[in-house]
């Protein structure tokens, strides 16, 4: 299993610093990805940065671990441009991007953006396929609902062709949702708790499955946060998560009002106890 962690932005803020130390320490330490959240205009979600943009800067930062901005709220966002930021984004890291991709639950923020939100579903599907012809061909013609090309594409292509998606969505998701992943993702940020993992799981791979994919390359990526919660606790948390067989696991120090010492720390207390099971 792959574990990761997520970088606390809403905690860091704007200390550049701090954010590159804790995207450093996390690579140095072995933590196998770095997860970091989406904003564009939704000011209840806290202090978040723009992911593409700061992915920009964390592949200039560090080597290996993998960058996966977790979700991006991709029918708000226009395509051929996601599909140019994120191919950005691979280049520079050296196909070091997973890209997280949901539909979103925010009316105000679609409005905002001048997007559609009663048809958020069907579009992100739709993009999906979409992205993945952008990323591996030089030049796409496209008719859809959303979008439309002619002979379009993107210079430079990324390094991952595709690139991989990986889709999430609410603790209790949607057929449709789980519809999507099965036909179109690479993998599932599953938010579900491990007592209702088995059941989603199993209706993933039945849509994978009757759509021609091997349900095995669909991997998972459930949670633990650390704070508010005695080693014990967390450390019991990661085995009934691992129980259930996800591929990837993300864990969180945010929550707790650290400073940047207080996160490194953290980071380093983490990675010893996982170590020492």
């Amino acid at each position: 299993m792959r574990i990761g962690v997520s970088l606390p932005v809403r905690e860091l803020k704007d200390d550049l610093a701090a954010i590159r130390d804790f995207a450093q320490l996390a690579e140095e330490l072995g933590f196998t990805h770095l997860r970091i959240p989406e904003q564009i205009a939704r000011p209840d979600s806290g202090h978040l940065h723009e992911p593409f943009t700061l992915l920009a800067y964390l592949a200039a930062c560090t080597e290996s671990i993998e960058l996966v901005p977790s979700v991006i709220v991709l029918p708000a966002r226009q395509t051929v441009l996601v599909a140019k930021q994120a191919a950005e984004v691979d280049l520079l890291s050296g196909g070091r991007l997973r890209m997280g991709a949901g539909v979103g639950g925010s009316r105000d923020e679609f409005e905002a953006l001048g997007q559609d939100f009663a048809t958020r579903g069907r579009r992100c599907t739709e993009q999906i396929q979409l992205l993945k012809r952008l990323w591996t061909e030089p030049a796409v013609t496209f008719e859809g609902e959303f979008d439309r090309l002619h002979a379009t594409g993107i210079d430079p292509l990324p390094v991952q062709r595709p690139i991989p998606i990986w889709i999430g969505g609410a603790a209790a998701p949607v057929r449709s949702v789980l519809q999507r992943i099965g036909e179109h993702a690479n993998g599932w940020f599953a938010l579900c708790s491990p007592e209702d993992y088995a059941a989603l799981r199993a209706t993933i791979d039945g849509f994978a499955e009757a759509a021609g994919r091997r349900s095995s390359d669909i991997g998972a990526e459930s949670g633990v946060g650390i704070h508010g919660r005695s080693e014990a606790e967390w450390t019991s948390i990661v085995k009934a998560r691992e129980a259930t067989g996800v591929s990837h696991l993300c864990m969180r120090t945010l929550g707790g009002g650290l400073d940047a010492h207080g996160h490194l720390a953290a980071l380093k207390h983490l990675r010893s106890v996982l170590d020492a099971r």
